[in-house]
């Protein structure tokens, strides 16, 4: 009888919608909640663990299955528990995959099952409304963290940003981030917090990154919802033609490889340093510390029909590197000389290069290439002499801005058109 009941079970594993995780997509899924009737991942399956009260869990192939329990997962199963658990879930609302955070996957978990927030509509308030505030705490630097409010507003009327003060009380916000140019995604393990979430937003035309976290998961997960629902509502009034498909994946995006490589400058006799490397989209960015405010650096990386190209290994006259593993990006204006500690570090970071320049370039990323090309203000000081004269005769004179320059002013900022 238990090989019967057995050969059951393995047999349920082969209809459609059961050969993966119900819950993270992981391939063949080897656990089961013999009271939700979905089949599971081991990962999945520690989570289901901590909601006894609503999911109780078994191994397919090791734990002991009585007919009663064989009968309910065979008149259930991954797409019948989809279509009643997850009948209401709003386009913007992130679904985890397996390669997400811990916090991503339980609080998709315990939304589906535990709160039934895609069966009742009225529980998506705290993400769904256009508007949401409360305190978050904010990094201010390694170690240090201190507690701000935010608010963000997702409506024509109020605007479309995120807004955050340095005090309760404050009546002025410390900052505006437009949701046109925002992103978020959680970065536990760099921020050394299991709810870590590092927004993203462009400020003077360079990458401004806050870190924030909350010590509840729910409300972390659902500002980051909230921040989603906000993008989507503002994408679909930029573009009113476009399908919740297409929008979706503009929402929010993860970062495509990090990690520490040394970098040389651009005469490439300079000697290599340490530095922590953002991979985002086609913006590699580089920072002296991984929870720096701004990059030391931003170099765009177009396609291979642009001509981008990336090189195993290094030139042969390069010197002064520490790292053996060397990495060449040859772009249209000069070569970017970058080494890796490992070798398997060599290989994931010339994929994660290799996907961009496999990819064309989108209209829009000509423009954004075009101010990478024509705007380096890490190369030059703004204080240089000169320097304002120079980059404004280079620049469109129809629809370019000027750097703010003077003693002090190191950062870019908008000014007005040149005519």
């Amino acid at each position: 009888m238990a090989g019967e009941l057995r050969r059951a079970l393995l047999e349920l594993l082969t209809r459609p919608g059961n050969s993966r995780c119900a819950d993270c997509g992981a391939p063949d899924p080897d656990w089961a909640s013999y009271t939700l009737g979905v089949f599971i991942c081991l990962s999945c399956s520690g989570i289901h663990r901590n909601i006894p009260q609503v999911s109780k869990v078994k191994s397919v192939r090791l734990d002991a299955w009585d007919e009663t329990q064989v009968e309910f997962m065979t008149s259930h199963g991954n797409e019948a528990a989809r279509a009643t658990f997850e009948s209401k879930v709003p386009p913007f609302y992130y679904r985890p995959t397996f390669s997400d955070c811990q916090l991503l996957r339980e609080q998709w978990i315990r939304a589906k099952y535990e709160r039934q927030e895609f069966l009742h509509v009225e529980k998506q308030e705290p993400y769904s409304t256009g508007y949401r505030e409360g305190l978050l705490w904010k990094g201010g630097g390694p170690g240090q963290w201190t507690v701000l409010k935010s608010e963000v507003c997702a409506d024509r009327t109020r605007g479309w940003r995120l807004k955050y003060f340095n005090k309760n009380d404050a009546k002025e916000p410390k900052a505006v981030m437009k949701i046109e140019h925002l992103n978020a995604t959680f970065q536990p393990a760099k921020i050394g917090h299991p709810h870590g979430l590092q927004v993203t937003y462009l400020k003077d035309n360079s990458t401004r990154n806050i870190f924030i976290y909350h010590e509840d998961g729910k409300e972390i997960v659902d500002w980051f919802n909230a921040l989603r629902a906000a993008r989507f509502h503002y994408l679909q009034v930029a573009f009113p033609g476009a399908s919740d498909a297409d929008l979706v994946p503009k929402l929010s995006r993860n970062y495509l490889k990090e990690g520490y490589m040394e970098k040389t400058g651009p005469k490439q006799t300079e000697g290599f340093r340490k530095r922590w490397f953002t991979m985002d989209d086609r913006r590699l960015m580089y920072f002296k510390d991984p929870l720096d405010a701004f990059a030391r650096g931003e170099v765009f990386i177009g396609s291979k029909e642009s001509g981008y190209t990336v090189l195993e290994g290094l030139p042969p006259s390069t010197q002064s590197h520490h790292w053996p593993h060397g990495i060449t990006i040859v772009t249209p204006d000069r070569k970017f000389l970058f080494t890796c500690e490992t070798e398997s570090d060599q290989r994931e970071w010339i994929a994660a290069f290799q996907k961009v320049v496999d990819r064309p370039m989108l209209p829009q990323e000509y423009a954004v290439e075009a101010h990478f090309k024509h705007i380096n203000p890490k190369e030059e000081s703004p204080e240089a002499p000169g320097f304002c004269t120079r980059v404004a005769a280079q620049l469109d004179s129809r629809r370019a801005y000027v750097p703010r320059c003077g003693p002090g002013m190191a950062r870019w900022g908008s000014g007005k058109p040149i005519r």
